[in-house]
């Protein structure tokens, strides 16, 4: 029987919208949920305000200025680093068995579990280094959390350079370094914003780290230090949920609704960034 590859093709491209609709159908609905019920309980005292009556009042402003804190001192803590050790394993690591071994450990970093994190995060930052439970320890415990993700975006970043380009750079009398940082490092920041997208949006998202090294059930102040605890709102969400009975439907929904503007907006911004760079690529 002769096959027909139009008809062939004309199935896959079937199944291939399924699977996408299969995928953006349920996320599309868990949104409209949130949006449908959350919105009602967005006003400016449910943003700006301090919480009372034991979460079942008041606003989540502090929850969501600890959750910008621990985000922000996450990136600002894996995003050196992590391009630092992609530059490393790229440019300078030999094609030996250890590199491999460093590379395939990293890739398998990024799947282990959150609160297999907390847990490190505890022992290492809270007891061993007595930060204690503090913003300090839970942005450092996130910020290893999103290291893996930044680390291998960033290497296939560095990969995605053409050879050529630093050949030519070579060529012309540039140091290696000088060829990394004016050649390689500028076509690659595309790639890397990337990276730090992805760890935006897990580290932002994440109760479990949080949970153990930095979060506050209730805390209607802001913090004054790094060695402060904080609200945040995967946290908040998680309590007002699970442990504090009679709270209105509308405020779990809008605290979700929150946390998803504010993840969408972090986002929004990183992207903007990233496709300024990207406009500046050479090839």
């Amino acid at each position: 029987m002769k096959k027909n590859p139009e008809r062939s093709q004309k199935i896959a491209f079937f199944f291939l919208l399924l699977a996408n609709l299969l995928i953006v159908v349920p996320v599309g609905l868990i949104i409209v949920i949130i949006v449908a019920k959350g919105f009602p309980a967005l006003t400016w005292e449910f943003i700006s305000q301090m919480p009372r009556q034991g979460m079942r009042a008041g606003g989540i402003f502090p929850a969501i200025i600890g959750t910008i804190y621990l985000v922000g001192g996450a990136i600002l803590f894996a995003l050196p680093i992590g391009v630092l050790a992609a530059i490393y394993l790229c440019e300078y690591a030999t094609h030996s068995r250890m590199s491999r071994v460093v590379k395939l450990a990293i890739v398998n970093l990024a799947g282990v579990p959150s609160v297999v994190y907390g847990l490190f995060g505890l022992a290492l930052f809270v007891v061993f280094c007595k930060f204690g439970v503090s913003i300090l320890s839970g942005a450092l415990t996130l910020g290893i959390m999103i290291l893996p993700i930044i680390i291998t975006a960033s290497r296939e970043a560095l990969e995605s350079v053409p050879p050529a380009f630093r050949e030519v750079s070579l060529s012309l009398g540039a140091s290696k370094w000088q060829t990394i940082r004016n050649i390689v490092l500028p076509n690659a920041i595309p790639g890397i914003l990337t990276g730090a997208i992805l760890g935006l949006g897990r580290a932002s998202g994440e109760t479990a780290p949080i949970l153990f090294t930095v979060a506050a059930f209730y805390l209607p102040r802001l913090p004054s230090s790094v060695f402060d605890q904080v609200m945040a709102l995967p946290y908040h969400l998680y309590v007002i949920s699970t442990q504090v009975p009679n709270v209105d439907e509308k405020i779990r929904y809008g605290t979700a609704l929150v946390l998803l503007l504010l993840v969408l907006f972090m986002n929004s911004v990183a992207i903007l960034i990233r496709n300024k760079f990207r406009k500046q690529k050479r090839w």
